[in-house]
């Protein structure tokens, strides 16, 4: 199948039957006393992946996180990495690096001593440790701090030195648990691409678990979306946003309309859907039955407001401005139709002054195209 949206690079093995996985979760469970954290869960990530495990608190993304790094071993099922079963492998012996949200920096060392720890421990030879530090130094951007301490640096800072340590030792795989929760909404923008380029510069496997949504649509080539210990789906970015396979992964994800009802009637590749209230709109895809419960899920964006009925007709609802929020590059409607239901739409900016300008209490039209959205049976 042919990937929706554009993908960072030329890079999509899983969809190449013949590639081998790198990690692999076999149906895998980890209980903690009478509670599962994670529930007979399956799973593979492929070589050079940055893979993102995305999720609310207590769906299992970090449980399953710590049992890849060896701090948890599973209850049931086993966890493969590159061919090698991981079962017994204490933490200090896995070809993988963990780098924690606290970030765990010595704070009596200095940035470069920071970053050369576990070298040292290793015991690689000091000029080479020299020459691996500066490269790491070089490579976050930091050469001009290797003397300073770590609370005399920003928290962007002390995050870049946390990465370098992490990646400093080549390991197989970095783990990454929600590395950028501590920064600022502006800086965690910048360090996403940060870490983007910096995992396609070093070629290593990441895999980073993180409840933000903008995060791992930003960062990752595949998404895991969890809930209450199980994957609900595996795709990319813009196939998870554009093609959910189920309510929960619609809603989870981004804002969505979701308008319940049955599948009237189809015809060769559409069908006619009608609400409680006997509102009806039509749909190119989806295959449920005629006489199924189904819902019709779109999203804000696709989704056009204006003053006046559609000249098509197709897919048009008539309601009233119920509130507006202008974000400035693009305004939000939430518009209450007349069977009570509300819907958000977005329209960009994309001149200053609007041709078809909609405020409070004015009566107003939505609609949408037939393959605007997605039919969810599930």
């Amino acid at each position: 199948m042919k990937s929706l949206g554009s993908i960072r690079r030329a890079f999509a093995p899983w969809n190449d039957p013949n590639a081998k996985p790198y990690i692999q979760f076999e149906n895998v469970t980890k209980k903690f006393g009478d509670f599962t954290a994670v529930n007979n869960l399956s799973l593979t990530i492929f070589e050079r992946e940055f893979f993102a495990l995305l999720g609310a608190s207590g769906c299992g993304k970090s449980t399953l996180l710590r049992m890849l790094a060896g701090f948890e071993e599973p209850t049931a099922g086993r966890i493969m990495l590159d061919g090698q079963d991981l079962r017994g492998i204490p933490p200090y012996r896995r070809p993988v690096n963990m780098m924690f949200q606290s970030y765990a920096l010595f704070p009596h060392m200095s940035v470069e001593k920071n970053i050369a720890f576990g070298l040292k421990q290793e015991g690689m030879p000091s000029a080479d440790i020299q020459k691996r530090v500066a490269e790491m130094l070089r490579l976050v951007k930091l050469e001009q701090f290797a003397k300073r301490k770590p609370h005399q640096l920003s928290g962007g800072q002390r995050q870049r030195v946390a990465l370098a340590r992490s990646v400093a030792k080549r390991p197989k795989v970095l783990l990454l648990d929600e590395p950028l929760g501590a920064l600022d909404k502006k800086l965690r923008e910048e360090t996403q691409f940060e870490l983007m380029d910096l995992q396609q510069e070093l070629g290593l496997t990441f895999v980073v678990v993180t409840h933000d949504q903008e995060e791992a649509m930003t960062m990752a080539d595949r998404i895991a979306i969890m809930d209450k210990g199980e994957v609900m789906q595996v795709a990319t970015p813009a196939e998870i946003y554009e093609a959910p396979t189920s309510r929960f992964v619609a809603h989870f994800v981004g804002n969505v309309n979701m308008f319940e009802g049955k599948v009237a009637d189809r015809t060769a590749g559409t069908a006619r859907i009608t609400g409680a209230s006997g509102a009806q709109i039509v749909v190119d895809n989806g295959d449920a039955k005629p006489g199924s419960d189904i819902v019709f899920a779109i999203r804000p964006e696709k989704i056009k407001v204006s003053s006046k009925k559609p000249a098509e007709g197709v897919n048009a609802l008539e309601g009233e401005v119920y509130d507006i929020a202008y974000l400035g590059d693009m305004t939000v409607y939430h518009v209450k139709l007349d069977d009570g239901q509300i819907v958000r739409a977005s329209a960009l900016n994309a001149a200053r002054i609007s041709e078809d300008p909609l405020t409070w209490n004015d009566r107003a039209w939505v609609s949408f195209r037939p393959d605007a959205g997605v039919v969810l049976t599930r």
